[in-house]
């Protein structure tokens, strides 16, 4: 796995919460700043089920990548990668098929060098800094090409990053950018955030001071990502419920998250 670094300290900056950051410390992980405790806390108090909801994404993912590996898929793409979690994705799917490879990729230098650290072991995996917002440099990036074959089908997870779009980025043209470089019989695995079951807007306050703002979206336009691919039963749903292997907690049907998987099939 090479060691990707080529920044300094002075970019990363622990003056503001990051995503990744409060994500990690929601879920009860240990690597987040003060700073991101607070926004975490203050994102607790005006969302009560974010705990449970960011739990429930992390559980989507994993069922996601069982899905994938399990339908023939031995690439992954995986952006917006966060701080890395046990299990990892790379772990997931190389325990149904060892040959799987993935390439991890996020723009946040803390995360970058924390994946680095952790993932040094892993085999064929590969981190990557890089930003959502600029779809073709990671397309074209060698470290994804040096893990990913784009004749070959490939599983492209967009799990809680979405979100930290603006409509003024065009997230749906990055979606589409990023399904362009892909064959037919690949997936997209996304979930996002929505204030379809409770005002959160409190919430969307609390990322207004964070590194990236949070953009809720109904689900008739999480939908739109999925235009013109096949979505897997049972569709688009709140996480918990994205063909659960155990009972979903209490509280699973106030969560705020969308997830779905869908085929390419061009």
């Amino acid at each position: 796995m090479r060691q990707e670094g080529g920044f300094s300290a002075e970019e990363i900056d622990t003056s503001r919460p990051h995503p990744a950051r409060i994500y990690d410390y929601l879920l009860g992980g240990k690597d987040n700043y003060e700073v991101d405790r607070k926004a975490g806390d203050e994102l607790a108090a005006a969302a009560p089920e974010v705990r449970i909801g960011v739990q429930s994404n992390r559980e989507f993912l994993s069922r996601a990548v069982r899905y994938v590996v399990s339908n023939g898929i031995r690439q992954i793409i995986d952006i917006g990668t966060g701080l890395p979690t046990v299990p990892n994705v790379h772990q997931t799917a190389q325990a149904i098929s060892p040959d799987v490879r993935v390439a991890y990729i996020d723009n946040d230098p803390i995360v970058n060098t924390h994946a680095n650290a952790l993932l040094s072991d892993a085999g064929a995996t590969s981190t990557v800094l890089a930003d959502l917002r600029d779809p073709q440099a990671i397309i074209d990036h060698p470290d994804v090409r040096r893990i990913i074959d784009f004749d070959e089908p490939v599983a492209l997870f967009l799990v809680a990053i979405v979100h930290f779009l603006t409509d003024a980025e065009k997230p749906a043209q990055i979606v589409a950018t990023l399904l362009d470089a892909l064959p037919a019989g690949s997936f997209l695995v996304l979930s996002h955030a929505t204030s379809d079951f409770a005002d959160r807007s409190d919430a969307e306050a609390v990322y207004n001071q964070a590194t990236a703002t949070l953009n809720l979206r109904p689900r008739t336009e999480v939908m739109r990502f999925f235009e013109g691919l096949e979505l897997i039963e049972p569709g688009l749903t709140q996480v918990p419920f994205w063909r659960p292997d155990t009972t979903p907690p209490p509280g699973s049907t106030e969560v705020g998250i969308y997830g779905g998987v869908a085929r390419t099939t061009r």
